[in-house]
Formats: C-alpha cells, sequence, structure tokens
C-alpha cells in the first residue's frame, strides 16, 4: 500500500497567511476548515470586545465544540456529514488552530 504524499497549501485567517501540510487529496477538507475557522474568528473579533488571536481562538474552538456536540439533536450545522468527514474536519481544525497559536507561543 503506498502513502499519501504530504502537500502544502496556504491559508488565510484574520489576515495572517499560513503554510500547512496535510495529505494529498485532503487539501480542499483543510482549506474549508480554515475558511470555517477564518469566519467564526473574524466574527468574534468584529463582534465582541475580546482582543488577541490566542483569546479569539480559544472562543471559536468552544463555538465549533458547541457546533458538533449539536449534531447529536440531528439539526446541527454538520449534521449531514459522515462520522469519517467530521473526523476530517476536526482534523483540519486542529491543525488550523494549532498554525494560529505558534506565532503566539514564540512571544514568551
Amino acid at each position: 500500500m503506498s502513502e499519501a504524499k504530504s502537500i502544502q497549501i496556504d491559508v488565510s485567517i484574520m489576515g495572517q497567511t499560513y503554510k500547512l501540510a496535510c495529505k494529498e487529496g485532503e487539501d480542499r477538507a483543510l482549506q474549508e476548515a480554515a475558511s470555517y475557522l477564518d469566519g467564526k474568528m473574524c466574527g468574534i473579533r468584529d463582534q465582541s470586545k475580546i482582543k488577541g488571536t490566542d483569546r479569539i481562538a480559544v472562543m471559536a474552538a468552544l463555538s465549533m465544540a458547541a457546533d458538533l456536540l449539536s449534531t447529536k439533536s440531528h439539526d446541527g450545522p454538520m449534521s449531514g456529514l459522515s462520522l469519517g468527514e467530521v473526523k476530517q474536519k476536526i482534523q483540519g481544525m486542529n491543525d488550523v488552530i494549532d498554525q494560529a497559536l505558534t506565532p503566539q507561543e514564540n512571544l514568551f
């Protein structure tokens, strides 16, 4: 069995560009996850007094976790996805959050 080739893609979150690695064929899902995260983070930034990318990222992660948990009620935003698709989206979101927080860690 051959292993999937790793590729790099650029995503933009809150105006910051991040270079992310993913397996070939998973780039679309990662791009969608980054776009979803960008929308959540920009919405939080624009509609609240929360400052700091790390705090905004945590609030976005909590919001997305709540969205994921709402799928149990069958009317959540990801209710039409298979378990594999949900896992793929979560992994993409985790990768994006890790990339977004890495620059913050270097400040300390």
